[in-house]
């Protein structure tokens, strides 16, 4: 049977993820690329319980969404490159669903607060989800990183610049 096309899914907000980026421009492109930069993530007093054991995890992935986003290019030139590659080989903001992901260090678990390392969005970005990291779930060894192969070991950009600012 086919899939409906352009379905609607209502998303809930769990939190806020609280960083020293108030600005797109000069916010680190991958958290990976910037251990040193610290944030917070701020669950909501109702989803609070389900942070219970989350210290055992030295990473988490968060799944958020882009607030700052307007509209989207499937065909995009991402900060690495001055090329354009298709939106679903990027990581850049503006895609038709507006979600981002990103794995942090997870520093410490504070009653509702979350305090973390690694961080790539902006200030005030909502949290959707969170999930432990796993390396044995997670990490790929036969893998292909497509027009990223020639970037991905040395990027010469780890800031954002103003591409993405529509």
């Amino acid at each position: 049977m086919p899939q409906k096309r352009g379905r609607s899914f209502e998303l809930r907000q769990i939190g806020v993820i609280h960083t020293p980026f108030a600005q797109k421009q000069g916010t680190p492109i991958q958290g990976h690329l910037a251990p040193e930069s610290r944030g917070s993530v701020e669950v909501f007093p109702e989803y609070a319980e389900g942070l219970k054991d989350i210290e055992g995890f030295s990473h988490i992935v968060l799944l958020y969404y882009f607030h700052e986003s307007r509209g989207y290019d499937l065909v995009t030139r991402p900060f690495l490159e001055d090329v354009k590659h298709g939106v679903f080989t990027v990581r850049a903001p503006r895609r038709p669903n507006p979600i981002g992901l990103t794995a942090v260090r997870l520093l410490k678990h504070e009653g509702n607060v979350l305090h973390i390392s690694g961080v790539d969005m902006l200030d005030e970005t909502p949290l959707l989800d969170i999930k432990p990291y796993v390396a044995e779930f997670d990490h790929f060894k036969d893998i292909r990183k497509g027009w990223l192969e020639k970037h991905a070991d040395n990027p010469h950009r780890t800031r954002a610049d103003d591409r993405f600012g529509k």
